[in-house]
């Protein structure tokens, strides 16, 4: 029985943990093979990631480096010409949440590596796997945002500037596609049971919380070759139908 992404290859980032860890096996249950990539200190979450998928019947190569290496997403990016020719799904999720406080009180280098790993390194796979996703039949780009997007909470700031500048990216390149079958999306989760949350909120209750397989759903609708959502910012909570976060 043929399955919705059977022959698609899909590359994830951040996939060790938490949101990432789901879609790259809800992908693979799809039919999907996976490029999963996440930091170098995550090599043993990787590997386990790699027996899961692989025990779905599904190839999954692992990538573990540091983002902010500009350089290595442009070998990647050869990498998977040199191999495949092509990509059909990214999904860019890697991110930092960086420090909670006053703007004021932000060190230079802390705003900075938010600028290098959620934004910087976003648009460095768009710029290297641009190529590829034309390359395929029918290309799609899912990038995580946040739900907090608009409402410049106080404390937030660094976090929020650099979520709101990688939405306008993927809009952008959504803009930008309107003449080919690639499709690019954004996802603002809303509050998820993950580490980052549990740092962000830590006297939350976690279980009250959708868990990261439940938000998975929505990136398998947003990456299958029939996709009609394109240039989208799609909150999860208001498409699982529940309640506001």
């Amino acid at each position: 029985m043929s399955k919705r992404l059977d022959g698609r290859l899909a590359l994830v980032t951040g996939a060790s943990r938490g949101i990432g860890r789901a879609v790259a096996l809800a992908l693979a249950a799809e039919g999907a093979d996976i490029i999963a990539t996440a930091r170098t200190r995550s090599q043993a979450a990787l590997e386990s990631l790699d027996d899961e998928i692989r025990a779905l019947g599904q190839n999954c190569t692992l990538v573990p480096f540091d983002l902010k290496d500009g350089d290595a997403i442009d070998r990647l990016g050869a990498s998977i010409y040199e191999r495949w020719g092509k990509l059909d799904i990214f999904v860019g999720n890697a991110a930092i949440l960086g420090p909670l406080s006053p703007l004021g009180h932000i060190a230079p280098k802390d705003f900075q590596e938010l600028l290098d790993i959620n934004v910087t390194a976003n648009y460095r796979f768009l710029r290297s796997f641009d190529p590829l996703l034309k390359a395929s039949d029918a290309g799609r780009v899912i990038i995580v945002s946040s739900g907090s997007n608009g409402k410049a909470k106080a404390f937030w700031g660094g976090y929020m500037m650099s979520k709101a500048a990688v939405e306008n990216l993927a809009l952008t390149y959504s803009n930008e596609n309107k003449n080919n079958p690639i499709k690019s999306n954004v996802v603002n989760p809303g509050p998820i049971r993950t580490s980052m949350r549990a740092r962000a909120v830590p006297g939350e209750d976690p279980e009250i919380l959708p868990a990261p397989e439940d938000i998975a759903k929505l990136f398998v609708e947003l990456s299958v070759p029939d996709c009609p959502h394109d240039g989208e910012v799609i909150n999860f909570y208001q498409w699982a139908g529940l309640s506001p976060a």
